[in-house]
């Protein structure tokens, strides 16, 4: 061990991607507990400016940059400290596997997350989940892993924090159904002659959250709410029609679980992803924090009313991928970080992200069973597939 602010007592973190959305916002929540938490490992995909200024202030074990041509300028910012500096994918994986933290935080976003996940499962460590496509992708591989190795996988996506959290204590509890909340996204209430018009910059405006450019667009188009069903069934390992989406456009309920006396529990508070990052990393304690309140005295309606699906169809194909399984999933997952990629570099339009999953979704041959290597396989498949067709 080199990391020198680390005690018995201090949870040792690893933030992989920790220049993202979610990594910034669990550096914030182990700075304001240096006494609970540190940062042991952190790594980044290009950003390394962020990442060298990381380093600097929380002193890790080592960090890994997975863009090989920044390594050279890493390594020198930080030759001065003790922290060892590594590159490149296979590096991730292999960091992924030291024995020098407690909890992978996997913040990577898209099917790049789930090596190093699987590589963290295999030695033991407890994961604080908040990259849904590695459930996505291979969900019930990663499930049986875990549950092999008896690893928790504590959720740190909102709504399943929230399905998590109203689940403590319940033990043998049937549930009836879950109830997972969508803010409804920037285009709440459009229909498609509006959306056939939307550009780069406006779907990335959200109306109560802070994410990343990927999963802001996910949330524009509800693909992410469809990605979110396929990880809550395996997560509370539940069957399709147990789970339900509807329409918040408030953001304070962050999801409900209905039990099968028919009794709902819901978490609510504002929104904020410090909160269940924050509760996944300190579990089962609840820790304190300076982050603001809901306050009910305050005026204000909360409301609930059915996705529109014939609108947003990025829903639709995901209840199928749901409801088929298999590799499909994984195709949906794949078409669609290409999808968005081209529309964020404006190549295509809004509605246009949609086409290219149902195509890829119906193209790549059907898997029932599938196995790691039959899903590394599809999701080259699919990529492949969507990049031609966008002539990327």
């Amino acid at each position: 061990m080199t990391a020198s602010n680390n005690s018995s007592s201090t949870k040792r973190i690893a933030i992989f991607g920790s220049t993202g959305s979610i990594g910034t916002q669990a550096l914030d929540v182990i700075a304001a507990h240096p006494d609970k938490f540190c940062a042991e490992i952190l790594t980044a995909q290009t950003n390394h400016e962020l990442l060298i200024s990381q380093a600097l202030q929380f002193n890790p074990n080592c960090v890994v940059i997975g863009d090989e041509s920044k390594y050279q300028k890493v390594k020198e910012a930080l030759s001065g400290t003790e922290t060892k500096v590594f590159a490149g994918e296979k590096a991730l994986q292999e960091v992924a596997s030291f024995d020098t933290y407690d909890m992978m935080l996997a913040a990577i976003v898209g099917y790049a997350g789930l090596k190093p996940t699987l590589a963290a499962i295999e030695k033991g460590k407890p994961i604080a989940l908040a990259n849904k496509e590695t459930l996505v992708v291979a969900g019930e591989i990663i499930m049986q892993k875990a549950l092999e190795k008896r690893v928790p996988i504590l959720p740190v996506d909102s709504e399943h924090s929230a399905i998590f959290q109203c689940l403590v204590g319940e033990g043998r509890n049937r549930i009836e159904k879950i109830i997972l909340t969508a803010s409804g996204g920037p285009f709440f209430g459009k229909k498609p002659n509006f959306l056939v018009n939307v550009k780069r910059d406006h779907a990335l405006q959200h109306p109560n959250w802070n994410m990343g450019a990927k999963i802001t667009i996910d949330s524009a188009t509800l693909m992410n709410k469809g990605l979110e069903m396929i990880e809550a069934k395996w997560l509370f390992n539940l069957k399709p029609e147990q789970i339900q989406v509807v329409i918040h456009p408030q953001s304070i309920i962050h999801s409900m679980v209905q039990f099968q006396d028919g009794s709902i529990k819901a978490q609510m508070g504002l929104p904020d992803m410090k909160l269940p990052i924050q509760y996944a990393l300190a579990f089962p304690q609840r820790i304190d924090n300076n982050f603001p309140r809901y306050d009910f005295r305050k005026p204000g309606t909360l409301t609930f009313e059915e996705p529109d699906l014939r609108t947003f169809r990025n829903l639709a194909l995901s209840i199928d991928a749901l409801n088929k399984g298999g590799n499909v999933p994984c195709v949906l997952n794949a078409a669609n970080e290409i999808a968005v990629f081209a529309f964020l570099k404006n190549r295509i339009g809004f509605l246009d992200i949609t086409t290219v999953v149902e195509r890829a979704m119906n193209k790549i041959d059907f898997i029932a069973n599938p196995t790691l290597e039959e899903l590394f396989e599809s999701d080259a498949e699919a990529r492949i597939f969507a990049a031609t067709l966008l002539e990327l």
